[in-house]
């Protein structure tokens, strides 16, 4: 089984490919759905965050207060990677136990929707980067029109992540989010020929002969290894 992971920037459009996707029956997972469903009552999740920052993040009814929270590690380095440290093992096992779950189903390939999945490192584990993008001022103005901000606080807001043109980077595939939905939707189904294409007959193979996908995962990791070697030895990023 091929596994697909997309990301892209803030207002680039990746949940409107991970959409587009998941009409033509490919399976998303989708890790901010599974970052709050890994925080539910009764969750070890919860609990690790409760004995970390106390009972005052919960409301009356048990469940997580995310405003509170966001409160405490609001300009808060150490209280936010206490939080990640907490947040993303979780997710991480979320991820790997639907991508096993996709598998067990015979899917030719699945998509991992992730926002950080280049900054997190899981883009490692993926058969396939896909990267959602849009020019930098295309960029800036939807996401003021979106969230109604001035175009300082949606600058600082950008500039406070990885930039889009980094994050392409690590791509293997690049969806161009400039023009219009109809153009994207044309790039979207040209993709999955695409993936499809790659996922070839081996997709059958791993899911009849289990070993047979350990193996093309560990040829992924080295494969994903040597490219970063590759990356780092150019030096700075140097964009599109």
């Amino acid at each position: 089984m091929l596994v697909v992971g997309l990301t892209g920037g803030i207002a680039t459009g990746k949940s409107t490919v991970s959409t587009l996707f998941k009409s033509r029956q490919i399976p998303v997972i989708d890790a901010d759905v599974l970052a709050r469903e890994v925080v539910q009552p009764g969750t070890k999740g919860l609990t690790q965050i409760v004995a970390s920052f106390g009972s005052e993040v919960l409301f009356p009814d048990g469940t997580l207060d995310r405003k509170k929270l966001g409160a405490i590690i609001f300009n808060n380095e150490v209280q936010r990677k206490k939080l990640n440290s907490i947040i993303h093992p979780a997710v991480s096992r979320a991820i790997l136990w639907n991508v096993f779950l996709c598998w067990l189903r015979g899917e030719k390939l699945c998509v991992v929707d992730v926002p950080l999945l280049i900054e997190g490192g899981l883009w490692k584990w993926m058969g396939k980067v896909v990267v959602v993008y849009c020019s930098a001022d295309i960029q800036l103005q939807r996401l003021m029109m979106r969230d109604n901000s001035s175009r300082e606080d949606a600058s600082a807001r950008l500039n406070s992540q990885l930039s889009i043109a980094q994050k392409v980077e690590y791509a293997d595939i690049v969806l161009d989010n400039s023009g219009t939905v109809q153009d994207l939707e044309q790039q979207v189904r040209l993709c999955l020929v695409k993936l499809e294409r790659i996922a070839g007959w081996s997709w059958r193979l791993s899911w009849l002969f289990p070993p047979f996908a350990l193996v093309s995962m560990l040829w992924t990791l080295g494969w994903r290894s040597v490219k970063r070697s590759q990356r780092q030895s150019r030096g700075p990023f140097k964009g599109i």
